[in-house]
């Protein structure tokens, strides 16, 4: 993948399941915080809610877009800002998916950058919907910077966990009776 662009993405939302009326809504969760890394520049890029144009903007220019379930959870969120049909105007590698064709289960990013590379996420999407929340009551910056902070770590997890299996071949995470598991990826 020398010289190509490669974006990593996740975001965080305003809404939960509960509060749109279920999964077939995404598009009515609205996004609070959405973050990618761009190899091409090495750098983080941090998009608030008014900025969803110039973040589907990078997604559709870049070469390849590596994220965990970003294909059936983060586009349909951002579909609510576009009249573009994301998974199909952008090239993807949605580790969950991929990973889930082999094993025939879904996995948690979590689980995998524990077992492969033994970190863990920084907290989850409910404590990202309270600092959504205590933003929009109180105008204070400083939850939605948590948010950023939070989603900003996914995604560096995320790009770990790529460089790993594109590395090694493979990725590991602990079954329900905590043996540690192994399977191939070829995602060179």
């Amino acid at each position: 993948m020398a010289g190509k662009n490669i974006v990593y993405f996740d975001l965080e939302t305003q809404r939960s399941f509960g509060d749109v009326g279920g999964s077939a809504h995404k598009d009515k969760m609205g996004m609070s915080v959405g973050v990618t890394y761009s190899t091409a520049d090495g750098e983080y890029h941090i998009y608030g809610e008014d900025q969803a144009d110039a973040l589907i903007e990078e997604l559709v220019r870049a070469d390849l877009v590596v994220g965990w379930n970003h294909v059936e959870f983060d586009y349909p969120v951002l579909q609510g800002y576009t009249i573009r049909e994301l998974a199909d105007q952008t090239i993807n590698l949605d580790m969950m998916l991929a990973a889930q064709e082999i094993i025939g289960f879904r996995l948690k990013l979590d689980a995998v950058a524990e077992g492969s590379l033994g970190m863990g996420k920084t907290a989850d999407g409910l404590d990202a919907l309270k600092w959504w929340q205590e933003y929009k009551k109180t105008g204070d910056r400083e939850p939605l910077m948590k948010i950023a902070e939070y989603c900003a770590f996914d995604v560096k997890v995320t790009k770990c966990v790529h460089e790993y299996a594109v590395e090694h071949g493979h990725l590991k995470y602990h079954d329900k009776g905590g043996h540690l598991q192994e399977f191939e990826v070829d995602w060179k």
